[in-house]
């Protein structure tokens, strides 16, 4: 029989330290239950104690590092089970997916072979072949086997309308390059007043 040998618990800079009274990590737990508003005035009129008494805990067992590793612990506690909530739900996802995808392969397989062999009784019966009807059975095919492979099964193209202005540099190469006309200046028209 082997001799295990215990490791002692790593105590996290929160929880009570081997050198922290009772009373002592009771007045920080106080403290820090309050939350993100905590202040020593409150803690001290919870408790029943002066602030004075509180301030000299804080310095003695270092209350504000104490609270930033709680926060810390905490966030990185919410984190990991965000991640792993996250991983779960991927799996999930790539189990509903897989199988379709897998049929979608098998599924465009076939269809293809179906073309091939359509193709080949044509050829030997000498009559001509239905084009129309293999590439609609070839492009069910690929988009299937896209769709297998996590493609995209259409192209679509993207047009960003700008609104800019174009500098006065850029207008006058337009207008060199098109050899469009200098805009001629309105005519002044001198309006005089009619009166009746």
């Amino acid at each position: 029989m082997t001799n295990m040998i215990e490791q002692p618990k790593t105590v996290l800079a929160f929880e009570q330290s081997p050198r922290e009274t009772t009373k002592a990590f009771a007045a920080f737990k106080t403290y820090l239950d309050l939350g993100p508003n905590r202040s020593l005035v409150s803690a001290a009129a919870k408790l029943g104690c002066t602030k004075r008494r509180l301030e000299w805990l804080s310095r003695k067992y270092d209350w504000p590092a104490r609270v930033v590793a709680f926060n810390r612990h905490f966030a990185d506690l919410e984190r990991q089970a965000i991640e792993r909530l996250a991983c779960e739900k991927a799996v999930e996802w790539w189990q509903l997916h897989e199988p379709a995808r897998r049929q979608a392969w098998l599924e465009a397989e076939e269809a293809i072979l179906m073309v091939k062999e359509a193709r080949e009784r044509w050829r030997k019966s000498g009559r001509t072949p239905g084009f129309e009807g293999m590439a609609r059975m070839l492009d069910l095919a690929f988009k299937l086997k896209q769709f297998a492979a996590g493609m995209p099964s259409e192209i679509k193209e993207v047009h960003n309308l700008h609104a800019g202005k174009v500098s006065i540099e850029w207008e006058e190469a337009i207008r060199k390059a098109y050899a469009v006309a200098e805009p001629t200046a309105p005519a002044i028209v001198d309006v005089q007043e009619v009166k009746p």
